[in-house]
C-alpha cells in the first residue's frame, strides 16, 4: 500500500466554518495575532489569551468535518494515509483519519506553562486564570503559538521523506516551517497541491500538478486522480 502524506492547512477547516486570521485582513475573530498568538500576548493579557481559546473551542465543537475531511479518511481503504495538518481543530479526527500529526497544537487540549509534555485533553471545556497543572504553572492552551519553536516539524519531515505521493490541500504554503516540507518529498514522488490560489512554491518540483479548487471539491478531484492513476 503506497505511503500518501497529506498537508492540510486553514482552507480545508474554512469550509466546516473555521474563519483564519487570514481571511479578516489580519485579525483573528477581531483579535490581533499579536495579542492572541504570541508568547508575548500571553505574557501581557493572559485572561484575554485564555477567553479567546475558550471561545475558539465552543466553537470548534459546534462544526462538522466537511466533504473534505470525509474523503481524505476514505482513502485510507486504498493508502496508508497519514495527515500532517497545520489546524488546531479535530475536524480530522472526527472524519475518521486514523493517523495525524498536528503541527501547530490542538485547540482541545491544554499544557503546563513551564513542562511541554504535561499535556491534557479537555475537550470543550473552558480554563481560567488559576487552573494549574501539577507543577503549580498556570494550564496554558496546547498551541504552538509565533515566535514558538515546532516540535513536531522533525517527525513530519521524516514522514514527507518517506511519502509515495505528497499532497498539499488548503494552505498558502507561505507559513514555515510547514510550507517547507515539500522539500523533504522525494523528487519522483507524484505532488498534488489542492488550492482555489495556485500557492507560489516554484517550479523546481517534478511530478507537480495543481488542482485550482477549494478543498471539498478539490479532494473528490483528488480523490478520482488517486484512484485512476496511482493504485
Amino acid at each position: 500500500m503506497k505511503k500518501l502524506v497529506v498537508l492540510s492547512g486553514a482552507g480545508i477547516s474554512a469550509e466546516s466554518g473555521i474563519l483564519t486570521f487570514r481571511d479578516t485582513g489580519g485579525l483573528w475573530e477581531n483579535h490581533s495575532i499579536e495579542d492572541v498568538a504570541t508568547p508575548e500576548g500571553w505574557r501581557k493579557n493572559p485572561q484575554l489569551v485564555l477567553d479567546f481559546y475558550n471561545q475558539r473551542r465552543k466553537q470548534s465543537a459546534t462544526v462538522e468535518p466537511n466533504a473534505g475531511h470525509l474523503i481524505l479518511a476514505e482513502l485510507e481503504k486504498y493508502f496508508d494515509v497519514h495527515i500532517i495538518t497545520q489546524n488546531v481543530d479535530n475536524l480530522h479526527e472526527r472524519a475518521g483519519s486514523s493517523n495525524i500529526l498536528h503541527l501547530h497544537g490542538e485547540l482541545s487540549k491544554v499544557r503546563s506553562s513551564i513542562d511541554d509534555n504535561y499535556i491534557i485533553d479537555i475537550g470543550d471545556k473552558s480554563i481560567q486564570l488559576g487552573d494549574l497543572a501539577p507543577d503549580g504553572s498556570q494550564l496554558r492552551p496546547h498551541i504552538v503559538w509565533f515566535g514558538e519553536m515546532v516540535p513536531m516539524i522533525e517527525p513530519a519531515a521524516e514522514l514527507c521523506m518517506e511519502a509515495d505521493i505528497f499532497v498539499v490541500v488548503g494552505t498558502s504554503m507561505q507559513v514555515y516551517p510547514a510550507a517547507g516540507l515539500i522539500q523533504y518529498v522525494p523528487m519522483d514522488s507524484p505532488k498534488f497541491v489542492v488550492d482555489p490560489n495556485k500557492p507560489e512554491i516554484g517550479n523546481s518540483y517534478k511530478k507537480l500538478t495543481f488542482i485550482q479548487e477549494n478543498a471539498t471539491t478539490g479532494v473528490a478531484k483528488l480523490r478520482d486522480l488517486l484512484l485512476k492513476e496511482h493504485l
